[in-house]
């Protein structure tokens, strides 16, 4: 018996084999179609592989949209953190510039004050309430600032030092509605002068107002209007602006003019406090 089931169990083995190597060769022989069990588990594997693929794939599509939906955010975020960057930037050498500009016209101006001592400043405050009558500048008396010193812009005259403490001085705006608040002034003609009073400022018109000029006085617009130096306070030459406007005064007996101020009363950056220089007799002497 137990040789019997030996042999059974070789020749099933040989049997095998050679069912085995027969359904190899027929699937390596070229044919035209597949058999019908091919053909079925074909389309049952196909059919299962769509019914996958369809949700996989647009699940797949799904995740990546949102993966690329968050790189365009930080892509966005960082963007706009570059551009924001940049304004920044844009701005602040828009800045340095307009400086620059102010710097080089104050050095300028600062070279063509021989007969002056000028001393140069920063405007560090500003009261809102008053902006068309007081600034704080950096400069005070340990800088040889004193009260009623000129105060000047690149383009002209703005006021005068008002108040001074060591490190600061109070600078009082030809603006500023303060009778006492008054200018010796002349306006520049054809090889004359006309010489009148600054006092009081037009805030419709923004102008200055050059009083008590004599009535028969030949003023003309766009004449420029400079100090006199007679007051003993603001030192000669320095420029005021120029005339836009010329009416008699309520009597008849003299004229006021309306001045355009030369420098820029409501924006200030840097100035220039001129100290008036006083030539002695001898130095006059040693001159001429």
């Amino acid at each position: 018996m137990p040789q019997f089931f030996l042999n059974k169990r070789l020749i099933l083995l040989l049997v095998s084999i050679i069912v085995l190597v027969a359904l190899i060769g027929f699937s390596l022989k070229d044919r035209e179609g597949l058999t019908w069990p091919e053909q079925f588990v074909k389309d049952t594997t196909g059919w299962v592989q769509s019914i996958i693929h369809t949700p996989a794939r647009s699940i797949s599509q799904f995740f990546s949209n949102v993966n690329d939906i968050k790189n365009t955010y930080e892509e966005n975020k960082i963007l706009k953190s570059k551009l924001d960057e940049y304004v920044k930037l844009e701005t602040e050498l828009q800045d340095l510039k307009d400086d620059y500009k102010i710097l080089q016209e104050i050095l300028d101006k600062t070279e063509s004050l021989r007969d002056y001592e000028p001393i140069q400043a920063s405007i560090i405050a500003r009261n809102p309430d008053r902006w068309q009558e007081l600034i704080t500048i950096n400069k005070g008396g340990q800088h040889g600032v004193k009260a009623d010193m000129a105060v000047i812009t690149a383009k002209g005259l703005i006021g005068k030092v008002k108040y001074t403490s060591q490190f600061t001085s109070t600078i009082q705006l030809l603006s500023a509605p303060d009778r006492m608040n008054r200018i010796s002034a002349f306006v520049q003609g054809d090889g004359s002068k006309v010489f009148g009073l600054i006092e009081g400022y037009d805030e419709q018109k923004e102008a200055l107002l050059l009083k008590r000029i004599p009535f028969d006085a030949k003023v003309e617009i766009k004449q420029q209007v400079l100090t006199s130096g007679l007051g003993e306070v603001f030192p000669e030459g320095l420029l005021v602006g120029e005339v836009i406007e010329v009416v008699p005064d309520d009597y008849g007996l003299t004229k006021t003019a309306y001045i355009k101020p030369a420098a820029d009363f409501y924006q200030i950056d840097h100035v220039i406090v001129v100290e008036r220089t006083m030539i002695s007799k001898e130095e006059e002497e040693e001159e001429s």
